[in-house]
């Protein structure tokens, strides 16, 4: 009986520690290990990948636009998630309303890309466009047709726009359910005091949800570091488009250079490993806190 009390929890996590070792761990420590060698994974090559890493224009390129990613498509998420999700909250029909913000949630990325591409889609002057945005834009404002992912200017603003249109949804459904959350007691006491809807929305609603905020907006911090499906399929990285997962792809099925796409792997796993950490350590305090 001492024995079967001992083994009977491994009996149960057993099969779940192998999946993970199988698929996490030990292609971890492979990609770990690949990193430390030459294109072909023969020589080995010490540091010289992880070098070529921190001086490489190309990822220099990746890494710049991937901060430019984590600025401006977490911000957005996270701000129009949180406006909306107060909004929807006031409305008649809030089920619908928020079941077509979140309908792009459903769409997957790359039907997303593509259906962007058409958008954004590019003609020659006195040629229909059949663009959506440069059809408005010579129609209402008589202006030249813009190349909006071939300007450098304009298309890493484009592609954000992308992730921004499919993941506010998602960020509005978690933000909303926090919201609701909140006693309407206490909107009403701080309404009763003589505080406006500004004043409620600044030192009640955000200081109260501040927990769900936090972990949202880390969320999409990992999501977007690892952002390659929109680039992949509206601009394989051209136009000054590359990111760091984009970059990986290319060294590694177009270069085939295991070595190099290896090492950008493992300071991609770096880079989301202590935003996860922040994510383990605040569900631990409201574990605590309970």
């Amino acid at each position: 009986m001492r024995w079967r009390s001992r083994l009977t929890p491994w009996l149960y996590i057993g099969p779940t520690l192998l999946i993970l070792g199988a698929y996490l761990v030990y292609p971890t420590l492979s990609t770990l290990y690949l990193s430390f060698f030459d294109k072909r994974s023969e020589n080995f090559v010490g540091l010289e990948n992880y070098r070529w890493v921190f001086t490489s224009s190309a990822m220099h390129v990746a890494f710049r636009n991937n901060l430019l990613w984590i600025v401006l498509f977490t911000g957005l998420t996270v701000s129009l998630g949180l406006i909306l999700a107060v909004m929807a909250d006031r409305v008649r029909y809030e089920s619908p309303v928020k079941s077509a913000i979140f309908l792009p949630m459903a769409i997957s990325f790359v039907g997303a890309g593509v259906i962007w591409l058409f958008v954004y889609a590019y003609r020659p002057p006195d040629t229909p466009q059949i663009g959506l945005l440069n059809a408005i834009w010579t129609g209402l404002f008589r202006q030249e047709p813009v190349g909006w992912l071939q300007n450098r200017a304009t298309s890493n603003f484009g592609l954000i726009a992308v992730g921004v249109w499919i993941w506010t949804g998602f960020c509005m459904v978690i933000l909303s359910a926090a919201y609701k959350s909140i006693p309407r007691e206490l909107l009403e006491a701080a309404r009763v005091d003589g505080a406006n809807e500004w004043q409620v929305f600044w030192r009640i609603i955000i200081p109260t949800m501040k927990p769900t905020l936090a972990v949202v907006t880390t969320t999409m911090i990992i999501n977007v570091l690892k952002v390659f499906d929109i680039v992949y399929v509206m601009t394989n990285g051209n136009y000054g488009t590359e990111v760091i997962a984009n970059r990986m792809y290319k060294e590694m099925f177009h270069f085939h250079n295991f070595g190099r796409a290896s090492a950008i792997a493992v300071i991609l796993l770096l880079a989301i490993i202590p935003v996860m950490m922040v994510n383990i350590r605040r569900f631990q305090e409201q574990e605590a806190l309970r």
